[in-house]
């Protein structure tokens, strides 16, 4: 049935406060295999209170997060046929190690792919300091909602895909997953037991357990870090990507970039030849010092 639309264009959800401390951003840190080399100072700085901790940018995507609005009948979407479809996130001031912060989601656009296809919904929060107000992050999310479509209303996004350059990349970061990965992730708050219950993983058409699309989103953000901005989170400004298929925990990821103008660079992320990141881009601050 075509989802309400009514409902999501009015759509009032009570703020979400959300206090996290330095042992929830090394949790975080630890979904994105952060760890694996215990003697990088690179990783442990994500990881131990102990060495000048810092929040890993991505956190953003996982603070104070509100999706009960999906499961709501009301909104005409059938949950158990939603797929996450693109992810966003904006930097506007570095995350603390620890915190308490508020976001409240709203429905930015609604995409009407025609009766008895999907529809695409893009929800959007701003992410701030419960405290004084500082905007750490706006962070966008929308799901592919299949068989919602039409509603009868624009059948094209607002933003659209992004070319990646025809030559090889300027540079190319591969990162082994660990089987265990989505349990580990799974502790940051998304859990549901597609990414942990083998039964439910085998119904929904998965050989097992498949990883969160934002560990893999996180994971794409921890490679370029790496590879373009010297593995500095103040340098972070933009990550958006398009999720094209799912990855299995003990593959290995690999990020391919590409520097397309000056504070910019497209990427994708995939499997061997499998991409299950799409559309990918990166947007950084030149100046160390910005």
């Amino acid at each position: 049935m075509p989802l309400n639309v009514d409902y999501l264009k009015n759509l009032e959800r009570e703020p979400v406060i959300q206090a996290y401390d330095w042992r929830d951003a090394a949790i975080y840190a630890l979904g994105l295999g952060y760890g694996s080399d215990p003697t990088d100072s690179g990783q442990l700085r994500f990881l131990d209170r102990e060495q000048q901790m810092q929040a890993h940018p991505a956190m953003a995507n996982v603070l104070a997060y509100d999706g009960a609005w999906l499961r709501d009948p009301a909104s005409g979407i059938d949950y158990l046929r939603v797929v996450h479809g693109e992810q966003e996130m904006e930097i506007h001031h570095p995350l603390p190690p620890e915190g308490r912060v508020t976001a409240r989601i709203r429905v930015e656009e609604l995409v009407d792919k025609g009766a008895g296809k999907a529809a695409l919904v893009t929800a959007c929060r701003e992410i701030r300091d419960a405290e004084d107000g500082t905007h750490y992050a706006t962070v966008r999310n929308t799901a592919f909602c299949r068989g919602a479509g039409g509603f009868g209303g624009k059948s094209v996004q607002g933003r659209q895909p992004r070319a990646i350059p025809d030559r090889a990349p300027d540079g190319s970061m591969d990162i082994p997953t660990q089987p265990q990965l989505a349990l580990i992730y799974r502790l940051s708050g998304d859990l549901n037991p597609l990414h942990s219950n083998p039964e439910i993983a085998r119904k929904a058409g998965f050989d097992r357990p498949i990883l969160h699309g934002l560990s893999t989103f996180g994971i794409a953000c921890r490679a370029l870090m790496a590879g373009v901005v010297g593995n500095e989170p103040r340098r972070v400004r933009k990550l958006a990507g398009r999720f094209s298929a799912p990855i299995y925990p003990g593959e290995t990821l690999t990020i391919d970039w590409w520097r397309t103008e000056p504070g910019q660079a497209a990427f994708i992320a995939r499997v061997g030849e499998r991409r299950v990141l799409s559309d990918g881009c990166f947007a950084y601050h030149q100046n160390p010092g910005q």
